[in-house]
Parts: structure tokens; sequence; C-alpha cells
């Protein structure tokens, strides 16, 4: 029994009338006439009885009609759906961003534009460390990632950057540079730092402590926060200042300062990461829309 088949006896069904049903199917009447008695001989049942000009159903024709329609009303929706898989219309998408990254326009922009495009693609949303995305990227746990460089060597992670933001002194406002718009990062070197752990700036860590040392010191650092946000928490507790993405200006402005670094040139990347292998229509349309608010 094949598909056509069924759609041939829904048709005779809804027409009653097998000349009808042939026209309406754009096949001659004999041809339809023998498929529909090969149907009813693989069933062994009558399906239709004659009726003046025409057919009506039996009661197992009646019956047979029913789950007919069942069977084709759920090939159409297979064959809609994978179509719009296909398409990257629908689906899920799980989806990695850092703590920091929460901050940026590209991100947010990204995902209210997505939402709009592929309303039925579901975004499964998860916030968490890049080394921790990274990981999760590897095993097939995330589909995408919006991290801080840089990906580990040899990595089938692909990595597109997005936004590059310039790096600021935090201090707390009684600081002695609260009132300045600009420092040296020589002038830092008696301060106190609070650093992010290795594992949340990956990279950008390194980044701060290679530019201090630059510069002819080491940065001391007095306590260790384990987000970007708690960095800024702890500059407005007086406990130390803390170098950061400029970004991070729209957390606490009421109690810290931020002053821009003159003589060096560190910066905190963002970009999104997926795996080229695993790249679905879905997902590529996804980094495609994230590429689109890619700064210039």
């Amino acid at each position: 029994m094949e598909l056509r088949h069924l759609r041939y006896f829904r048709v005779a069904a809804e027409e009653m009338h097998i000349h009808r049903a042939a026209a309406r199917l754009g096949i001659a009447q004999p041809p339809l006439t023998q498929q529909i008695k090969a149907l009813e001989a693989e069933l062994g049942v009558k399906l239709f009885a004659r009726a003046g000009r025409g057919v009506v159903l039996t009661e197992a024709g009646r019956a047979f009609l029913a789950e007919t329609t069942s069977i084709l009303d759920h090939v159409e929706r297979a064959t809609l759906l994978v179509r719009q898989v296909a398409g990257g219309n629908v689906g899920r998408l799980r989806v990695g961003f850092t703590e920091s990254a929460s901050f940026s326009p590209v991100l947010t922009k990204t995902f209210a534009a997505f939402r709009v495009q592929w309303p039925n693609v579901e975004l499964e949303l998860e916030e968490a460390h890049t080394e921790i995305q990274v990981e999760r990227l590897r095993n097939g746990q995330l589909d995408a990632g919006f991290i801080r460089p840089p990906v580990p060597v040899g990595s089938p992670i692909e990595y597109e950057t997005l936004a590059s933001d310039a790096m600021m002194v935090a201090v707390p406002l009684g600081h002695p540079l609260a009132g300045r718009k600009s420092t040296r990062i020589k002038a830092l070197a008696r301060e106190s730092f609070i650093g992010y752990a290795r594992r949340q700036g990956t990279g950008l860590s390194d980044a701060v402590v290679a530019a201090c040392r630059h510069a002819g010191f080491e940065p001391r650092i007095v306590q260790q926060a384990p987000q970007l946000s708690s960095t800024i928490n702890l500059v407005a507790a007086s406990v130390g200042i803390a170098i950061v993405p400029a970004r991070m200006r729209h957390v606490r402005p009421e109690s810290v300062a931020f002053v821009k670094l003159t003589d060096v040139d560190i910066s905190a990347q963002l970009g999104i990461a997926y795996v080229q292998s695993e790249r679905s229509n879905a997902l590529r349309n996804l980094v495609d829309t994230a590429l689109s608010f890619r700064a210039g």
C-alpha cells in the first residue's frame, strides 16, 4: 500500500463519483478504478458500493476514510515540519553567554531580532563562564556561546568577533582618581587590585596582569571576584580598584567612578562561538543575526 493509494481513495470518497475524482486527480477513470480495486483486494474488504451514477462508502469504507485522513494529515504535518527545520524556521537552540556579555547591546539586539524573525525557534539561554561554555560546545551541550577569547588552540570551535570594549579603571568615589577623566596605568602601581577568577576572565584577566607587568609592576591582587558585576560591587565597597570593560560603567554608577587608561591598549573582546560541523540552519541564522550587529 502506498500513500498515493490513500490519496486516491480519499478523493474518491470526497467526490462520491469515480469520474469526478479522476478529473480532480488529473488521471483517467480506468486507472483510478483499477487502483481502488487493488486497494480493496489488499485490504480484503469493499470500500465503495454503487449508488445510481455514483458510489457510496461502505461501513468499512467509512472507518478506513477516518484513518486515511489521519494518516495523510500526519504526513502533511511531517512534511511541513521537516521543511521548516531544514530552513531553520523551527527547532531549539541552546545558547550560552557570559555575565558581562549581558551588558553588551550586540547580545540584546541579537536575541531581540532573532525572536522576531524566527519566533518558532526556541532559545534555551544559559549564563556560564567562557571556559564552561567552551567545554559544553565541545560536548554538544551547547549550540552557540557568547564568549570572550581566546578559544583554545586546536579546538573544533569557530569564533567570530562581535565587539571590542576598551578597558577602564573602576575606583570608589572617594578615591583620588575618582575626579579624573584619565590616568596612566603606571599610576596604579601602589594600588590594591580586585581581580576576577581565571575561568571568568579567560584571556581578559591575563591581559590585565600582562599590561601591568609591561608598565613595570606586578599588580597586588587583594581579592578575587567570581563575576565582573561582583568586581564592581567590591570596588564600591572600597576593597580595591579594578580594570574592567568600559561597558561596566552602567553598573553602580552612583558608587563607582570609571577612569580612562591612556598609556595601554587592552580591550575586552566579545564574540559568538559554535562548532562548524554541528551548524544547523537555525544556528546559521543565529550567527548571521549576531554578525549583522557586529560593531564596526
